[in-house]
């Protein structure tokens, strides 16, 4: 938990840039994922996955767009490159 926490601070503190960076990261992040799960193909499964990670880094961007709270847009933000990364996992196996 002291991990999140002082990450949380240093998010906090200078939130411009931290906000600016992540949308960066996470944005190219989901299109990694998306280009990996459409790799496989296109059929059903494959578009739910699509549905579900674009939906989650469309939450993160607009969160930030909507200057939401500082530790939803936080949370939102690690769900967002955490589900990203899991995406690219899976469908590079």
């Amino acid at each position: 938990m002291t991990l999140y926490n002082t990450t949380f601070e240093r998010f906090n503190q200078n939130f411009i840039g931290s906000a600016t960076l992540s949308i960066l990261v996470q944005s190219c992040l989901g299109g990694a994922a998306a280009m990996s799960v459409l790799a496989n193909g296109t059929s059903i499964p494959q578009m739910i996955q699509l549905a579900i990670i674009v939906f989650i880094c469309i939450i993160a961007n607009t969160s930030i767009l909507a200057q939401m709270k500082h530790k939803f847009i936080f949370n939102s933000v690690i769900i967002s490159a955490i589900s990203s990364i899991l995406f690219i996992i899976l469908n590079n196996l």
